[in-house]
């Protein structure tokens, strides 16, 4: 277990339920705890389109509905979180914790980033439950750091105080991205025809992976299958790409290899700012998804490409996050040492 430093150090009494949500730009992911014996166990769950309710508040509703409310509320939530309030960087409302305990009646109710609430969540990891990219230097402690493309791209820090790791928030995901090679120019120059900003995000997201294709398509002049096409017309662009990579359709294979060069250079970037010695985590919903695209040789050598500071990125062991509910159990652990 990665050793986590939670806000107390003495666990919720027993019986009380803990409610953790992970509210996405698509998504909004409940899940009901309760606390046995010094433990969190489990109880039911539910998922949500975040766009088709008006509040948080609307959708624990409908969760608890004919049940008891929860003793306590932890939502991690896609945006920056200032004074227990926050609104969405990918999704038209926005939650504050002051509200949530007005309108629902729960005294504790907390509101964290969305990959702070990641962060937590490596304590329930097993080993089972990540991918070893990197063996780095396990006897090496230190900082650790978390970065999760999906709708948006989050990224988090964890501080390293000699005895456990102390998660933080960012929003490093809306940083500048910058080109390397010819081919990063002219995506460059494709977007800045579209955005005034031009973040990591706009290439390290769901909604990237499309832009990276329709760069290829439109400006580099791959062909397009004319399946996709039509598909894409119907269903998500970038669940139509990843099903082209898998057909080894050349158009989708170059955009991921695109995608996964551009993950490598922005985890490189991450490693170094936080110097994750202790870690560098890829959690969200699409990397564990294209596994069988991820080459993992050709990863490190983008990942490594960082110049005189190699030798320390060679250091950083780099796992990916297989389990996709590590974010409720981050808010709920959360939640049960606030």
């Amino acid at each position: 277990m990665i050793p986590i430093a939670f806000p107390k150090a003495k666990m919720a009494a027993k019986d009380q339920t803990i409610l953790a949500a992970d509210v996405g730009g698509t998504k909004t992911n409940l899940s009901l705890f309760t606390v046995e014996d010094g433990a969190m166990r489990f109880i039911r769950e539910g998922s949500y389109r975040s766009s088709q309710y008006p509040s948080f508040v609307d959708i624990v509703k409908i969760f608890h509905a004919g049940v008891a409310l929860p003793d306590r509320i932890c939502v991690g939530f896609a945006g920056p979180v200032i004074r227990g309030e926050a609104e969405g960087t990918n999704l038209a409302w926005g939650i504050s914790s002051t509200k949530v305990t007005q309108e629902l009646g729960i005294k504790k109710v907390s509101i964290i980033n969305d990959l702070e609430a990641n962060a937590y969540g490596l304590a329930a990891l097993q080993e089972h439950e990540v991918l070893v990219i990197n063996e780095g230097d396990k006897d090496l402690k230190g900082n650790a750091a978390i970065i999760s493309p999906g709708t948006g791209l989050g990224e988090a820090g964890l501080f390293w105080d000699g005895k456990g790791l102390h998660p933080f928030a960012t929003e490093g995901g809306h940083c500048d991205f910058y080109p390397r090679t010819e081919i990063d120019v002219e995506l460059f120059l494709y977007l800045r025809s579209t955005y005034e900003h031009i973040s990591w995000e706009r290439l390290l997201s769901g909604a990237g992976i499309f832009t990276i294709y329709k760069f290829l398509r439109d400006i580099r002049n791959l062909d397009e299958p004319l399946w996709m096409s039509r598909k894409m017309a119907q269903e998500d662009p970038a669940q139509v790409i990843s099903e082209g990579a898998m057909k080894e359709e050349h158009i989708a294979l170059e955009t991921y290899q695109l995608f996964l060069r551009y993950l490598a250079e922005e985890s490189a970037n991450l490693a170094l700012k936080i110097k994750s010695t202790g870690g560098l985590f890829i959690g969200g919903g699409i990397v564990p998804k294209i596994l069988p695209m991820l080459d993992q040789r050709v990863f490190l050598s983008h990942f490594l490409h960082s110049g005189r500071l190699k030798t320390l990125l060679e250091k950083v062991p780099v796992y990916v996050i297989l389990n996709d509910k590590t974010a409720l159990w981050g808010a709920a652990y959360y939640a049960a040492y606030s």
